[in-house]
C-alpha cells in the first residue's frame, strides 16, 4: 500500500496535465506546455476556436531526491525515477504509460502503471472541470499487487484568470483487497516571467490526503548489530499526509523544466508514534510532441 499512495498523488498529477489543447502555432504551443505544469491558462474549450482536433505526446522524466510512501520514512535513503508518457486526443480521452524506478529496491523497476481517463471543462467561463480514469498497476514483486487496480473520479474550480484553483479526487483501490482515498488539492500560480517563448511560475499547491485503507507501515530494529527494515499492516480511516510543495516552472518553447521542494506532515494513525516531516527535492523535464 505504500506505493500505492504514492501513485495515487502521481496519477492526480497526470489528470491536471491534461486539462489543456494546443494550437498549430508556436505561441499556442507554449500555452498548452505551460498548462501541463500549471492550469492558468486558457482552457480546452477556448483553444478549440483555435484548432478543432488534435493528438499529443508527453514525454516527462521525474527524479525525487528520496522516497516515502504517504510522507512516512521507511527507513531506507533512495532516489527514484518516474518515466513517463502521456497521450492526449481533442476529444477529451488520455492514456499514459509510467514506470516507478527506485535506487536500492531489488528489482529496482518496482511497479509499471497504465491509465486510460476522460475529462471536460464546464461552466460559464470554463473554469470548471470533471474527469475520470482508470488505472491498472503491474509490480515486479507479486507481493504487492494485492491493490492493482484504481477508478478515481475528480471535480475542479479555479477562478475566472485561473490563478487560484481547488481540487477534490476520490479513489477506489482494488483488487485482491480494496481501499478508498479522498484528496484535497489547491493551488496558486504567481506569474514570476511572461515572454512570447518564455514562461517562468511560482506555483505552490497543498495536498490533504484521508482515507480508509490498509496501510504498510515500516519499523527498524537490529539483529545481530544489523539493521532491519520490517513493514506490517493496520486498517485505518484517516487523515493519512498533508504534502506542501513549492515549485519554480520553467517553460521554453516545448519543453518544460520543474524545480520544486515537498514537505510532507503525515498524520500518526493508529500502531504509530513519533512521525516526523520529511521533505525532498523534486526536478522534472518534459517535452511536447505535436502529432
Amino acid at each position: 500500500m505504500r506505493k500505492i499512495l504514492y501513485l495515487f498523488f502521481y496519477l492526480i498529477c497526470i489528470y491536471n496535465t491534461y486539462s489543456q489543447e494546443p494550437s498549430k502555432d508556436n505561441g499556442e504551443i507554449d500555452k498548452v506546455v505551460n498548462a501541463l505544469f500549471s492550469e492558468d491558462e486558457q482552457s480546452i474549450d477556448e483553444l478549440m476556436l483555435a484548432l478543432s482536433k488534435y493528438q499529443m505526446l508527453y514525454v516527462s522524466l521525474n527524479y525525487n531526491s528520496n522516497s516515502y510512501f504517504a510522507g512516512r520514512d521507511i527507513g531506507m535513503d533512495q532516489y527514484n525515477l518516474i518515466p513517463q508518457i502521456i497521450y492526449l486526443h481533442s476529444s477529451g480521452i488520455f492514456g499514459s504509460i509510467s514506470a516507478n524506478y527506485y535506487e536500492k529496491f531489488n528489482p529496482k523497476l518496482d511497479v509499471t502503471t497504465l491509465a486510460v481517463g476522460y475529462g471536460k471543462n464546464f461552466g460559464k467561463h470554463q473554469n470548471f472541470r470533471y474527469g475520470g480514469y482508470y488505472s491498472k498497476y503491474f509490480y515486479a514483486n507479486s507481493n504487492d499487487d494485492f491493490l492493482d487496480n484504481s477508478l478515481s473520479v475528480s471535480i475542479s474550480a479555479k477562478n475566472k484568470i485561473k490563478t487560484i484553483g481547488t481540487s477534490l479526487y476520490l479513489s477506489y483501490l482494488f483488487g485482491s483487497k480494496d481501499a478508498i482515498q479522498i484528496t484535497s488539492s489547491s493551488f496558486a500560480t504567481v506569474k514570476l516571467l511572461e515572454k512570447r517563448k518564455l514562461s517562468i511560475n511560482l506555483k505552490p499547491q497543498i495536498s490533504i490526503t484521508a482515507g480508509k485503507q490498509t496501510i504498510e507501515l515500516s519499523r527498524v530494529s537490529s539483529i545481530e548489530g544489523f539493521p532491519l527494515t520490517t513493514y506490517y499492516s493496520d486498517n485505518v480511516f484517516d487523515l493519512i499526509n498533508t504534502q506542501l510543495n513549492i515549485p519554480v516552472q520553467f517553460s521554453l518553447n516545448s519543453f518544460d523544466v520543474e524545480i520544486g521542494y515537498y514537505i510532507n506532515f503525515p498524520n500518526a494513525i493508529e500502531g504509530e508514534t513519533d512521525l516526523k516531516n520529511t521533505s525532498f527535492l523534486n526536478v522534472s523535464i518534459a517535452y511536447l510532441i505535436s502529432l
